[in-house]
């Protein structure tokens, strides 16, 4: 069942996406701009998801992300960043430092959000993720526990709160683009999750473009 609404929530999108390719986006409406903005990559678009496993909206958001991920012009780069906006979900941000520095995040992102929403296990700290979750991926629990309580991860997770905060952030799901541009649902504004994608689908293109005609800057020479 899952399964096919899954596949469903792709087919409208798909239909949505094609009826609003060429719908412009409006500034405090569609979109907002970042100020001042945060420095990306350069060389590249850079799309970002700013989530939590915590957060309901985010797992209904997940199809939409897995539709977007797909219609991305080669050489996007597509990265996810876990918000802690209250202190239930701070165990969620860690575990998603520690799945990723073990190997373990593309095998387990949307099953958590299973896990969690659809199974509602009884997942709330480090350890019941550690014990109830990643364990039956291959983790070792202690390790796993002991990772998402390192020097390491707690760097990550204070760099990864500073990113929240630049970009400013205040709802989930949200996606940011190349550190200029926010893009949140709004039902206000009528903008779901199907236009938050078609949103940020333009918005990148319109940021590929603006990158061929900026010439690349040449060394200095001494």
């Amino acid at each position: 069942m899952l399964k096919y609404i899954v596949m469903l929530a792709a087919a409208l999108f798909a239909t949505s996406a094609l009826a609003d390719e060429a719908k412009p986006i409006v500034e405090g409406k569609d979109y907002f701009k970042i100020d001042p903005p945060v420095a990306s990559e350069p060389g590249k678009v850079v799309v970002t998801e700013v989530f939590s496993y915590a957060c309901p909206h985010c797992a209904h958001f997940q199809p939409y992300v897995d539709q977007m991920k797909s219609q991305l012009p080669a050489g996007v780069e597509f990265n996810l960043l876990p918000a802690v906006f209250q202190p239930g979900w701070e165990p969620f941000a860690r575990a998603f430092y520690t799945a990723k520095s073990m190997g373990l995040l593309d095998k387990t992102h949307q099953a958590l959000f299973d896990a969690i929403h659809r199974d509602h296990k009884p997942i709330r700290s480090i350890e019941d993720l550690a014990n109830l979750f990643y364990a039956d991926y291959g983790a070792n629990a202690a390790n796993f526990v002991s990772t998402a309580t390192s020097f390491v991860v707690e760097g990550e997770m204070a760099h990864g709160n500073e990113l929240v905060h630049d970009y400013q952030v205040d709802a989930t799901p949200t996606l940011i683009i190349d550190g200029k541009y926010r893009v949140v649902a709004n039902s206000e504004h009528g903008v779901g999750f199907g236009e938050m994608v078609t949103t940020t689908l333009q918005l990148v293109k319109q940021e590929e473009a603006a990158m061929k005609a900026t010439p690349a800057k040449k060394p200095n020479k001494k």
